[in-house]
């Protein structure tokens, strides 16, 4: 089996054995054009400020550079290949023609920015997702609870009436409104198809059917129609067959035509038949440059603040849950790349080390709270519990004697905090999780994984697979193929876990729990209507810029 995982900077594909989910080998390809997010290819004018946009050619780059470099790592033969699966960061959408064109790609349209895809990480929509949030509040639509009581600026329906006001003619050019889940399936297999998870989780499909067109017609009257003319499509259930690869794909990529082409996927929520996380109660939290914490369930609860709940949505039969915080590893980035002084950064080169593992070492050993510094993990705005991309991060505590490493560890210690507070929400709301597993680049940095589990008061399992989200989409694909009747028993032979390899230390979760009690307070001063600074602030720099 071939998966490929489309990333936020790049595309990684894998070669897995389907009797067991041995990984063969890897490649990834970079995007030559990253993340878009101050001009166009070409363009002087500056972008507005939160916009966040891709390239499609850069995913079909994936399919001619990564997976014939996996396969020729891999030493197999590319007639051996039965299945190819897919997973795609979430919500990234965007405009095409009918027949798949995107937009962007028509010379008429390349040099305006609405018509090309908008990233998980685009955040420009939050005033549509505020008034698309308010209005179905005042109206008490159904599917608002599912939601956690808010609707996200990265997904499908404020991102797409934003492109309706601000650049109409793009709006109304557009045949299809998709998800690139969805899109690079349908390069794959020569047809467009639409998976449950991604309508379920960023398009607000609930119980079989869209927002109302009286709802939509309700925030704009030319929005009305957007789900019935641009979105719906029949659903395709996860793991399923969504056609066989076609010739073109098969010159791109080097496999056979006619081979299965799973479903798309997200890439959380494919992580988790990688990491045998798919029985209810297993969270499972996907830790990069943001993270993603999904769930099984067999109940139906209302959990504020998460991203969503959808029947199917991981799984067949069970309820999917999702939350997530909007910047994790981006926040560690962050800080190392525009506050780490010259002497530090030195000092890690003169080591051989990456900066981050310098900053752990330092960090690691001093007692917990030493530093005297409580920080709010929203440098790219709050994603769960609070649903708000207005916010903006907090460092509290700052003295003259503040060392990089001490505010380094604060800024780890506010996302585990993050963390804590999803864990509780779903506690309270009587969805409880059993066990926490990781997954992600970040599980390889021994100090952040401990931090967790201090701060969680539980053990951590870890993912056996560096390659997380590119391993379950070869693990949907062996379904898709036939291999497997179903994505548990696939999940069983080719998932890989390490049980509880992080355990919590008492001493220190006693000492988290006063720093979380402060974080707490913070958090809700700050995001739950104590103040409107930070909301204020971002207002005046967008105003400004």
């Amino acid at each position: 089996m071939v998966g490929i995982d489309f990333g936020t900077l790049s595309g990684r594909a894998v070669v897995v054995r389907v009797a067991d989910g041995t990984e063969l080998a890897s490649a990834v390809h970079p995007y030559a054009h990253g993340v878009v997010s101050e001009r166009l290819p070409g363009a002087d004018t500056a972008l507005p400020p939160q916009t966040a946009l891709q390239i499609p050619e850069d995913y079909r780059e994936v399919l001619r550079r990564a997976v014939p470099a996996a396969l020729t790592e891999a030493g197999v033969s590319p007639h051996q290949v039965i299945g190819i699966g897919t997973d795609f960061t979430a919500c990234t959408c965007l405009p095409t023609l009918a027949d798949g064109t995107p937009l962007c790609e028509l010379d008429r349209f390349a040099d305006r920015h609405h018509a090309y895809p908008k990233l998980w990480k685009h955040h420009a929509a939050q005033p549509e997702a505020d008034e698309i949030t308010d209005l179905a509040a005042k109206r008490a639509e159904p599917w608002l609870p599912r939601y956690g009581g808010r609707i996200s600026a990265e997904w499908e329906f404020a991102k797409a009436l934003q492109v309706l006001r601000e650049d109409p003619e793009i709006y109304r050019t557009t045949a299809r409104w998709i998800e690139a889940a969805d899109w690079i399936v349908w390069q794959l297999c020569g047809h467009e198809t639409r998976n449950i998870c991604t309508a379920g989780y960023k398009g607000i499909h609930q119980d079989g059917a869209w927002p109302t067109r009286e709802y939509l017609a309700a925030l704009e009257p030319e929005f009305a129609d957007f789900a019935r003319e641009k979105l719906d499509a029949p659903l395709s259930q996860l793991g399923a067959r969504a056609g066989n690869l076609t010739e073109q794909a098969a010159a791109w990529t080097g496999l056979p035509a006619g081979i299965a082409v799973a479903v798309g996927n997200v890439d959380a929520h494919v992580t988790a038949a990688a990491a045998r996380a798919t029985a209810p109660g297993q969270m499972l939290a996907v830790m990069g440059t943001s993270t993603c914490h999904v769930m099984n369930s067999e109940n139906l609860a209302h959990v504020p603040g998460m991203c969503g709940v959808v029947r199917d949505g991981i799984v067949a039969g069970l309820w999917g849950y999702e939350a997530g915080q909007s910047g994790v590893g981006d926040i560690f980035g962050w800080f190392v790349d525009h506050a780490l002084p010259a002497d530090y950064a030195a000092r890690a080169a003169e080591r051989g080390i990456d900066p981050h593992q310098l900053l752990s070492e330092l960090a690691v050993d001093a007692p917990v709270g030493a530093h005297g510094l409580v920080a709010l993990d929203w440098h790219s705005g709050n994603r769960s519990v609070l649903v708000d991309h207005d916010l903006s991060g907090v460092i509290a505590g700052l003295t003259v004697a503040s060392r990089p490493e001490e505010i380094y560890r604060a800024l780890v210690e506010a996302t585990a905090f993050g963390t804590r507070t999803i864990v509780e929400a779903f506690t309270a709301a009587g969805v409880p999780v059993h066990e926490f597993i990781a997954a992600g680049g970040l599980i390889r940095n021994p100090f952040v994984m401990q931090t967790y589990a201090d701060v969680l008061r539980r053990p951590i399992s870890l993912i056996g697979s560096e390659q997380g989200p590119a391993l379950g989409s070869a693990i949907h694909a062996a379904v898709a193929a036939g291999s497997y009747p179903d994505i548990h028993a696939a999940s069983t032979a080719m998932g890989h876990l390490e049980p509880a390899v992080y355990q919590p230390d008492p001493e220190r979760s006693d000492a988290y729990d006063h720093l979380y009690g402060i974080y707490t307070e913070l958090h809700d001063h700050f995001g739950r209507g104590g103040t409107e600074a930070l909301r204020q602030l971002r207002r005046i720099r967008n105003e400004v810029t």
